[in-house]
This record gives structure tokens, C-alpha cells and sequence, in this order.
């Protein structure tokens, strides 16, 4: 008695969701939320040179001042030289820009990934990709595989570590928002809370000076400190990398910006055709191994 009424009700329902599905379907998507799904982009939306940018017909691109060797040269993002220079311009052609239409913006590196809207197209500043940061940004696919590592002045007890254990008892540094410091805190797990730096050349200057042990930094610029900033220090081991994935660096982009899938494209095709391989051989050829901290 009661499976007529249950059965046009289900009829209905069904009537009204497929109604539903139509409107829908044919009704403009939210902005919002077509920028922030990938899978909803067309191949127009990525036109070479023609990408709905900061300002039409170029790309803005950012990254922290000063810019640090080996990622860039002579602290000059637009001359193309270092790793994250020469990186930011194969995208940049990848999308359809000459070096001509690039822009460069100065933004702090905490500033980038932190939550609202951006200035820039995408940021380029050794930022790595973490589900925390997903949160407030976008990220391309990784262009740089990283491990962090730990640098000492020659000689003393923190130059002898071997082990992480060997770190615990150390006073430690690092730049505030960094992967560096987030491997100081949760692996190392030292007695004594970490100095914290806004900037790397801070935390240089403090171990130069002895207030710190020790600082940890990505493995291409402890090579660089070591070989060119401060010469009386060496790098004590790296780390290894925690988790399945390994640490990348991702380029930073407004969270549901609609040029993340463009972006994240032309990151994919510079790593299938071997550029990033290149570049990495170009210009962080000196990172090579250290002794793993275990």
C-alpha cells in the first residue's frame, strides 16, 4: 500500500535532480570556484601569451629581496641567472611570455604564501609544498626536489655532529617560515627552542658571530654559504627526507587562481622534456652529497 507514494516520490526527486543537473550545466560557473578547479579548464584558458595575468600581455612574477645565490645571480631576478631565474623564464615561455613581458615584484617570503590576494601571476622564492600552505595558496607541480641541511663553523662541537642526536644539546637557527626551521622543531627536536631569523643573512650573521651553533638551510644554499659567504663553515650532513614524497618547491600562486593548471603544465613539460634536469645541472651542479644525519 504504502510502495505507489515512495515510488512517485522517488520519480519526482529524480525529475527534479535531473532538472536540477540541466540548470546547472548550463548556467555560468561561479568565478570563484572555475578558477579553483583544474579539471574545468579548456585549452583557451591557457593561450599562449594571452592568460587572464595581473596585467595583460605580461607575467608577474615574484620573489623575496635579497635574491639568494645559487637560486639567483647577482641579486638580480631579471638577469636570468641562477636555478629559480632561469626556472621562472623557461615557465614564462611555456606559457607564451618573452623575457620581455616578465615583471618582476619584490615580496617578502613569508608574504607570499600567506592567506589573501596576491599581486603577482606566480612567486618563485624556494617555497615548498605543504598541505598547511595549500590552505591559504596554490602551488604548481614541484620543480625542485630539496633536502635540508645543517652548517657549522669548522671546529667546533656542532662541526662533529654525525647523528641527529648530536644536534639536540645545540643551539640551532633558521628562517622564520621555512621547511629549515619546521626540520629543527619536529625532527631534530633540540632542548633549547630555535633562534629565529626573518632572514637568512641574519641567521648567517648570528653563526658567524656565535649565537648560534648551527643553522639549517636547503642543501644548494648551504654549498653556497659554505663555498662564498662564510668560509670558516661546513656543512655537518643533511637530512633525510621525512614522508613517502620527497621535500619540493613549488611556484606560489593565488589560491584558485586560474592559471594554476597553466602554470602547473608548463612545470610538467620543462621536467618531461629534461630542461629542469639542465638547469639544475647548470646551476646547482656544486650541490652535490653530504653526509646524511640519521
Amino acid at each position: 500500500m504504502h510502495l505507489a507514494p515512495r515510488v512517485l516520490r522517488r520519480a519526482v526527486a529524480g525529475a527534479t535532480v535531473a532538472l536540477l543537473a540541466t540548470a546547472v550545466g548550463c548556467a555560468p560557473q561561479p568565478e570563484e570556484k572555475a578558477a579553483s578547479t583544474p579539471s574545468g579548464s579548456s585549452a583557451s584558458a591557457c593561450a599562449q601569451g594571452k592568460l587572464a595575468t595581473e596585467t595583460s600581455g605580461k607575467l608577474t612574477i615574484a620573489t623575496d629581496e635579497p635574491a639568494y645565490e645559487p637560486w639567483f645571480k647577482d641579486d638580480k631576478p631579471s638577469n636570468g641567472k641562477g636555478f629559480e631565474s632561469a626556472v621562472a623564464y623557461a615557465v614564462a615561455q611555456q606559457l607564451g611570455y618573452d623575457k620581455s613581458a616578465v615583471v618582476w615584484q619584490s615580496v617578502p617570503f613569508n608574504k607570499a604564501f600567506a592567506p589573501g590576494a596576491k599581486t603577482f601571476d606566480f612567486d618563485v622564492n624556494q617555497v615548498s609544498i605543504s598541505d598547511e600552505r595549500k590552505k591559504a595558496v596554490d602551488f604548481s607541480s614541484g620543480y625542485y626536489d630539496v633536502r635540508q641541511a645543517v652548517i657549522a663553523l669548522k671546529g667546533t662541537k656542532a662541526a662533529k655532529a654525525t647523528t641527529i642526536a648530536d644536534l639536540k644539546g645545540l643551539k640551532l637557527g633558521a628562517q622564520v617560515g621555512t621547511t629549515s626551521l619546521d626540520y629543527i622543531d619536529d625532527v631534530v627536536k633540540p632542548t633549547r627552542d630555535a633562534a629565529v631569523y626573518a632572514k637568512n643573512d641574519q641567521a648567517k650573521s648570528a653563526l658567524k658571530n656565535g649565537q648560534v651553533d648551527a643553522i639549517v638551510v636547503d642543501l644548494p644554499t648551504a654549498f653556497y654559504i659554505t663555498a662564498a659567504e662564510v668560509t670558516d663553515a661546513e656543512i655537518v650532513g643533511q637530512f633525510e627526507n621525512q614522508g613517502a614524497a620527497p621535500e619540493q618547491f613549488g611556484l606560489v600562486l593565488d589560491k584558485g587562481s586560474a592559471l594554476t593548471p597553466c602554470v602547473t603544465a608548463a612545470v610538467d613539460a620543462l621536467r618531461k622534456n629534461g630542461a629542469l634536469a639542465k638547469l639544475e645541472q647548470q646551476w646547482l651542479s656544486d650541490a652535490v652529497d653530504a653526509p646524511v644525519l640519521k
